[in-house]
């Protein structure tokens, strides 16, 4: 082999290892999370004045999220290589230039290729693609030189079991809450202090007093302003950008108590109980429910269970939602319906957890535990004081998602290798088999 072959040789596994690597990423953290990729492609469809069109958001996160990952993992094993560079090719040139005017036009801040997992800036995006790009050209005119991991007979195997892994676990998350939380909102999350920085390290500006004397206009301080001079003729007031500071994680975390009277035919007052339920020292149930006349109400009985159940208690259970008065008074009333119900921010309600509705046990502030609506505690199971439960007692997220990785990397990698191993110990040598038989005959 020459110089020239081997160079090339490392230049295309070197290609195919940074596509496949991000693909895999890239595609198994949007399938962490299908409903956040949902969302993030509203909010690009919103910006292309498309709205109308949100109704695809779903399932075209849900393809997207299992394509990505499955191109990237062809990639990596060298599974159907033709078609495979192909298509990697096809999906950067449609990219690169998307991501290009995204950076110039930013109609959203963040891109969203990694989910929350890695939030990178619309220019980052494109200068990865430019790579991803190159590497893509690169490979489409090399791609017979992809190491292959399986041979032609267990091709169809693999490339068959990446589909049905991807595809059950973007169902397995798009049925429960995201398998690992990347979100501020996550299992042990102190919200308070997620509402905050450190002291001098947020956003500082300084107020700048301008004043007029003859015409003349010069600016001050808030210390040496000439407020009592009255030769000077205030103008305005100007801020000066000191420095940009940290911004929190959590920023729209407000509960708005609604009021209604006693048949929810009027809304008589509302009131902000956000300190209130954040410095609470008991348990507090919160129901999440972004839209009320979108809510998937299968499991409704549940939280009516739960709801009943803080009540025997004295635990505080409220419903969040961001329907307006009218919505909620009439959904109260066809449901036959007495919650406590709140106003919260539409996107935080989203963010907090994926399913409509959800549920969230709060205590101090913390986020105790969360349920999506499919696995909510049944009546029978809340038997005892929530305290005395498994459901009350804190969860160590860093070891549950510690043997998450493992189960889900060893469900994905070791089938793979029993297919290896079965190409290695039978087609391969039954190939070696056929040789010999040949080599045997053209003796005699």
């Amino acid at each position: 082999m020459s110089k020239k072959d081997i160079v090339t040789k490392v230049l295309v596994e070197v290609s195919r290892i940074i596509i496949g690597v991000t693909f895999i990423f890239s595609g198994f953290v949007k399938a962490v999370d299908p409903f956040g990729t949902a969302y993030k492609i509203e909010d690009y469809l919103s910006s292309f004045h498309l709205s109308s069109l949100s109704f695809l958001a779903l399932p075209t996160s849900a393809f997207l999220c299992a394509f990505e990952f499955a191109m990237g993992a062809f990639m990596l094993f060298g599974i159907y290589r033709r078609w495979n560079s192909r298509l990697v090719l096809l999906t950067m040139c449609f990219m690169t230039p998307l991501t290009l005017y995204l950076a110039i036009a930013n109609p959203v801040e963040d891109c969203g290729c990694f989910g929350d997992a890695l939030i990178i800036t619309n220019w980052q995006t494109f200068f990865k693609n430019i790579v991803l790009l190159a590497c893509a050209i690169f490979i489409i005119f090399h791609r017979e030189r992809i190491s292959n991991f399986f041979t032609g007979k267990t091709y169809w195997l693999a490339f068959l079991y990446i589909l049905i892994f991807i595809s059950i676990f973007v169902f397995r998350n798009y049925l429960f809450d995201p398998i690992f939380d990347f979100r501020p909102y996550k299992i042990g999350a102190n919200i308070p202090e997620l509402m905050s920085v450190d002291e001098g390290k947020g956003h500082q500006e300084e107020m700048i007093l301008v004043y007029a004397k003859n015409g003349v206009e010069e600016k001050f301080t808030d210390q040496n302003a000439p407020w009592k001079d009255s030769t000077w003729t205030y103008v305005r007031l100007e801020t000066k950008l000191i420095s940009e500071g940290e911004i929190p994680l959590i920023k729209d975390f407000t509960i708005s108590r609604l009021f209604f009277n006693q048949g929810k035919t009027e809304l008589v007052d509302q009131s902000d109980i956000t300190a209130d339920v954040l410095s609470d020292s008991d348990y507090v149930f919160l129901m999440i429910s972004p839209s009320l006349t979108e809510m998937n109400e299968s499991y409704l009985s549940n939280f009516e269970d739960v709801e009943n159940y803080a009540h025997d208690h004295q635990y505080k259970f409220y419903c969040l939602t961001a329907s307006g008065p009218d919505d909620i008074m009439i959904w109260a009333k066809t449901n036959v319906i007495d919650f406590n119900f709140c106003n919260t921010d539409e996107r935080t309600l989203k963010t907090i957890i994926r399913s409509n509705p959800g549920l969230l046990l709060l205590k101090n502030g913390v986020i105790i535990n969360k349920w999506a609506d499919i696995n909510v505690p049944a009546e029978e199971d809340l038997t005892a004081p929530i305290d005395q439960l498994s459901y009350g007692q804190p969860i160590n997220t860093k070891n549950e998602d510690k043997k998450n990785w493992i189960y889900i990397s060893a469900l994905f990698v070791l089938p793979l290798l029993g297919l290896k191993g079965m190409d290695l110990l039978f087609f391969r040598r039954r190939k070696e088999k056929e040789v010999d038989e040949s080599h045997e005959d053209e003796i005699n």
